[in-house]
C-alpha cells in the first residue's frame, strides 16, 4: 500500500500547486480589474464616501480650507469647521486630504445629493447670514445672500450695492 500513499501524496501536492496558481492568476485578475473600473470613480463619490469625517480642501482662490464633510450636492460639497461652515465648489477643489478610500456609485445617492450649488446658496440667502464669496481668482466679496438665480447670486454689500456673482466664478462661500 506504500505506492497507493505515495500517490496520494503526488495529487494532494499536485492540487495544492493547482490551486495555488489559481489562486495567483484570480488576484492578479482582480487586481487588473478593479485598476481597469477605478477609472468610472468620480471625486464626488469619494466625497460622498468620506461624509461625517473631518477633510483638508485646497481650493483655488482660497486656500486650504478644513472641517467636518456635512453635506454634498451635485458640484458642491458643505464643511463645517471652527465656528464657520464653507460652501465649496467641488470644480475648484485641487486637493483632498482625509477623504475615505471607498467611493459611494451616483446611482445610490439619495435625491438630496443631486441639488445642485443653487440649493445651498437659497438656504444661505434664506437665514440672512454675512458670508464671504470667494471667487476662483482670489478676489473676495462680503455681504449677505439676497437671491438666488438660475446660474448666478445676488449678494448685497455692507455699503448696500446689490453684486451678481456668477456660480462659474464662486470658488467657496464662507458664512459665520
Amino acid at each position: 500500500m506504500r505506492w497507493e500513499e505515495r500517490l496520494f501524496e503526488l495529487f494532494d501536492d499536485l492540487e495544492g500547486q493547482a490551486s495555488a496558481l489559481y489562486d495567483v492568476e484570480r488576484g492578479a485578475e482582480l487586481a487588473d480589474r478593479s485598476h481597469a473600473e477605478y477609472h468610472h470613480v468620480a471625486l464626488a463619490g469619494r466625497l460622498v464616501a468620506s461624509l461625517g469625517s473631518p477633510v483638508a480642501l485646497e481650493v483655488a482662490g482660497v486656500g486650504r480650507v478644513e472641517g467636518e464633510l456635512r453635506r454634498t450636492g451635485d458640484g458642491w460639497c458643505l464643511l463645517s469647521g471652527h465656528r464657520q461652515d464653507w460652501i465649496v465648489r467641488t470644480a475648484r477643489i485641487h486637493v483632498v486630504h482625509g477623504a475615505s478610500e471607498r467611493s459611494v456609485p451616483e446611482v445610490a445617492w439619495s435625491p438630496l445629493q443631486r441639488l445642485g450649488v443653487g440649493s445651498a446658496l437659497r438656504r444661505l440667502a434664506e437665514s440672512g447670514a454675512r458670508c464671504v464669496l470667494h471667487l476662483a481668482d482670489g478676489a473676495q466679496h462680503e455681504g449677505v445672500v439676497r437671491r438666488v438665480g438660475q446660474d448666478f447670486v445676488e449678494v448685497e454689500s455692507p455699503a448696500g450695492t446689490r453684486l451678481l456673482v456668477a456660480f462659474d466664478g464662486i470658488a467657496a462661500v464662507q458664512s459665520r
